[in-house]
């Protein structure tokens, strides 16, 4: 009698297990097989759109921005202003320098330091420093992205306060930069571009201005990896050298983990 107890006591064990094993595969299965959403295409990853006729971006407050129509995606710009009003209670400024950049203004910025227009760090004219277009292309990386490219064409990243690492070392820029790094990943920040070292090797230099809302970049950050190549970097000055500078491998990629 015991013997056949224990027997049915194992078969039901067994049975449970396995139906729990099958459930867990189908969910797996179904997450991995579930459809990316209707507004993650490859024009949106590319900054190919009009963000104030785009449904999913609302215009960033006068108080909060530098200069009127800034945009951002509608989750960002809440999680935005959350943090934004905690940190006013500390003390703490904010000022959105930018935000929404698409792949037309990301454009005329590149263009404007390819040509020569812009200097380099307010110093350098790209075209006569720097003649080889490999070179010229790694010179404008150390701070500007390539259109099509950049994370800003997201609606997810702003940069604050100052484009000035040395102003985040004293007074109200560190207050800022510090109550940063203890509370922005409570409201879904993250820096992307901290410090280049052995876990940040490539990509961009340090940009302590830089705060990108994690729970939708990093969603378009699979979806650019997986779906963006090489050949689709065109209709810019100097775009031949997209392969050759790695622009998605060691720039689009090369972000602080803690964005991933």
């Amino acid at each position: 009698m015991w013997g056949i107890l224990v027997t049915l006591i194992l078969l039901c064990s067994c049975t449970g297990q396995i139906e729990e094993q099958g459930s867990s595969r189908r969910a797996t299965k179904a997450q991995q097989s579930a459809p990316s959403p209707s507004w993650l295409t490859k024009s949106y990853l590319l900054g190919q759109f009009d963000p104030p006729r785009h449904p999913l971006f609302d215009r960033i407050p006068a108080g909060l921005a530098e200069r009127p129509n800034m945009y951002l995606r509608r989750e960002a710009l809440a999680a935005l202003l959350e943090m934004a009003d905690a940190a006013g209670r500390d003390s703490v400024r904010f000022l959105v320098r930018s935000a929404t950049r698409n792949f037309n203004r990301q454009k005329q910025i590149w263009e404007s330091k390819w040509r020569g227009d812009r200097l380099l760090e307010g110093r350098e004219q790209a075209p006569k420093v720097y003649p080889r277009p490999y070179d010229r292309a790694k010179a404008i990386l150390r701070w500007s992205s390539m259109p099509g490219s950049s994370r800003h064409h997201w609606g997810t990243d702003v940069d604050f306060n100052a484009f000035d690492n040395a102003y985040f070392e004293h007074g109200s820029g560190k207050r800022f930069y510090s109550w940063m790094l203890a509370h922005a990943s409570t409201y879904g920040f993250c820096q992307p571009y901290t410090r280049r070292d052995s876990l940040r090797p490539v990509g961009y230099n340090e940009e302590r201005w830089h705060w990108s809302y994690r729970p939708v970049a990093a969603i378009c950050l699979k979806a650019y990896r997986d779906s963006i190549g090489y050949a689709d970097f065109k209709d810019f000055l100097g775009y031949e050298m997209a392969d050759s500078v790695r622009i998605i491998d060691d720039y689009v990629l090369g972000v602080n983990r803690g964005c991933y």
